[in-house]
């Protein structure tokens, strides 16, 4: 089980569930560190304060509110821990809701909630069956990362699963960004309807990052010294070119159905194979070692 984040419990009314927060996903994204292009050496940050322009240890930073430009008042951590919130420690649950209420713009990251010990196995299951039975999802208040904050409480393959919500006013109003009214023909939009019945799926679990495996293939080329990948062709598009809207639906429909096939199977989800790993030493990691090697015997000479 991956690390938890937070510990605590779940306020049911006057039942109280001793529980674990586990992050719910994982980063699979493929990240780069910032290096000194001349000999491959790692970029850091450093950390300076603006008045004596020193390097600042971390155990001297501490929290500050602006209050103007020139004005800072500090707020330590004990301070934070000590404020009269009920939901401090506690994931207190304040209503009941269909989940067909719940906007999904205001969910934001996702958590697995596991018990704390034995004693909490029994609540922490008569919450989820009561959950599975209601057909709801509970809403709830808890203080994170110093801030309260709101979260949706539902079930997952017999585990309960807390999703970070956003508070109303931090939604904001997509009402600048309509476009302006537009006359559409009802064949048109039928059209759009048909090429959205013809794309329907009831299983999207096969989709791949396709992006980050061709990344992975690039740095593995480029590790190993070897030809780099040819880059794919697409169709490309001018900015503000017109488009034939309906000549575009027509054939966005014929190219659905016969990616489902003859018979109307499931539309096939196209994967990038995924080359093995070697064991060898990289030609990148041997070049920066060998830059790093005479760099150090250089300072070692003077």
């Amino acid at each position: 089980m991956p690390r938890p984040l937070w510990t605590g419990a779940i306020s049911f009314g006057l039942v109280t569930i001793p529980i674990k927060v586990v992050s719910a996903t994982e980063d699979r994204s493929v990240h780069f560190r910032q290096v000194h292009l001349e000999d491959m050496g790692r970029v850091r940050t450093r950390k300076i304060c603006s008045i004596d322009d020193e390097v600042v240890p971390q155990e001297e930073i501490g929290k500050g509110y602006e209050l103007t430009k020139d004005e800072l008042v500090p707020v330590t951590d004990e301070e934070l821990d000590e404020m009269p919130l009920p939901t401090a420690k506690a994931i207190e649950i304040v209503a009941f809701v269909d989940a067909d209420n719940i906007d999904p713009i205001r969910i934001s990251d996702s958590y697995f909630l596991a018990i704390d010990g034995q004693v909490a196995a029994k609540p922490y299951t008569l919450l989820r069956k009561a959950l599975e039975r209601s057909d709801k999802v509970a809403v709830a208040k808890f203080a994170w990362h110093n801030r309260e904050r709101l979260g949706l409480l539902r079930v997952r393959d017999d585990a309960i699963v807390l999703h970070a919500m956003r508070w109303p006013d931090e939604i904001r109003s997509p009402e600048s960004l309509r476009p302006k009214d537009i006359d559409l023909d009802d064949e048109e939009i039928e059209r759009a309807v048909q090429l959205t019945d013809t794309m329907a799926l009831d299983d999207i679990t096969g989709f791949r990052d396709e992006y980050r495996d061709a990344l992975e293939e690039l740095i593995e080329a480029k590790a190993e010294g070897t030809e780099l990948p040819e880059p794919a062709e697409g169709e490309e598009r001018k900015a503000g070119e017109v488009v034939d809207l309906m000549a575009a639906l027509n054939a966005s429909v014929k190219a659905a159905k016969e990616s489902r096939g003859k018979h109307g199977q499931d539309a096939t989800v196209h994967t990038m194979p995924r080359k093995k790993t070697t064991g060898k030493k990289t030609t990148a990691a041997r070049k920066t070692t060998a830059k790093k090697t005479a760099a150090a015997k250089k300072r070692s000479a003077s």
